[in-house]
């Protein structure tokens, strides 16, 4: 009896992974992992674009991707737009060309870290945040795009940091009231949380609206170093990892997001993991994929009675 696929609802939910574009050659690595099952794609930039054409890098990533069923709804750009040091406005141009070439890419959303007065308490960006993101918020409304801000402290804190001041829920509260544009939010994942002992489930209830796109990376929770050497001991008490391989039930955050009406993309985050990295990252994010996938629920096919 013949087989047919049916339209699937778990598809609202995307899962996918991040692909380098520093370098010029994001479509390429799409195009030799395009049939390993992903389904998004966020190509991603660190710091600088390095001058390349994003319109034409955009049809190239598009051109790879083919007619295979796969989004890139969101682009990423990571650094430092609030600095002045040549490296950071390239950060900030990068934000500019991402929001204006977009669309190339069939992305809707660009992603990255606030940047930060380097430092200075976290409280001290907040001027400079407001004059940039102001302007790049007028600017991303004007090209229909969203701004996501990725929950990552790169090792800064409140007292001080370097890269970004949208880490915590506090300053989350600080940032949107800054800047209360509904296109201004978060690109969340559980993991930044945890590595702050921060439970991330109810940040999904509070704040779903404000989620606009999901890095799927994970942590592991050595509670055992804790109870005996604390957090400021020599013993590392948390490892970042890759989905499947950390202490998150995908399952119930997948379920939270669906709860809240939320759908997107889910993309891997990886070169975290301290045992699946290097040789093992790949194998790490088919695995991470197909864990993903299984928590949302796949791809199935009905024999009609």
């Amino acid at each position: 009896m013949r087989k047919e696929i049916v339209s699937n609802p778990a598809k609202s939910i995307r899962i996918g992974t991040m692909v380098s574009a520093s370098k010029g050659d994001a479509d390429k690595r799409i195009g030799q992992i395009a049939d390993m099952g992903f389904e998004s794609f966020e190509p991603f930039f660190w710091q600088t674009t390095n001058g390349q054409d994003l319109a034409e890098l955009g049809k190239r990533c598009v051109d790879a991707i083919g007619d295979r069923d796969i989004t890139i709804s969101t682009l990423g750009m990571f650094g430092n737009p609030l600095e002045t040091a040549d490296i950071d406005l390239q950060t900030l141009q990068g934000w500019k060309d991402c929001i204006d070439n977009a669309h190339h890419f069939g992305a809707t959303c660009v992603a990255g870290f606030t940047g930060r007065i380097r430092n200075k308490p976290l409280t001290d960006s907040l001027p400079r945040y407001k004059e940039i993101f102001s302007e790049l918020a007028k600017r991303a409304a004007d090209k229909g795009i969203k701004i996501a801000f990725e929950n990552c402290a790169m090792d800064g804190n409140w007292a001080t940091g370097d890269w970004n001041i949208a880490h915590n829920p506090d300053a989350w509260e600080l940032i949107f009231n800054e800047t209360p544009d509904d296109h201004i939010g978060l690109e969340w994942e559980p993991c930044h949380q945890m590595v702050y002992l921060i439970e991330p489930l109810p940040q999904i209830r509070k704040w779903a609206k404000k989620i606009f796109h999901v890095h799927g990376k994970d942590a592991t929770i050595r509670w055992d170093v804790i109870k005996e050497h604390g957090i400021f001991g020599r013993e590392k008490f948390v490892f970042m990892r890759t989905p499947g391989f950390g202490d998150s039930n995908w399952t119930d955050v997948i379920s939270e997001l669906r709860l809240a009406g939320w759908s997107g993309s889910i993309d891997i985050e990886g070169w975290h993991d301290p045992v699946y990295r290097d040789d093992l990252e790949l194998t790490g994010q088919v695995y991470a994929l197909n864990h993903l996938k299984h928590a949302r629920g796949g791809d199935f096919v009905v024999d009609p009675v």
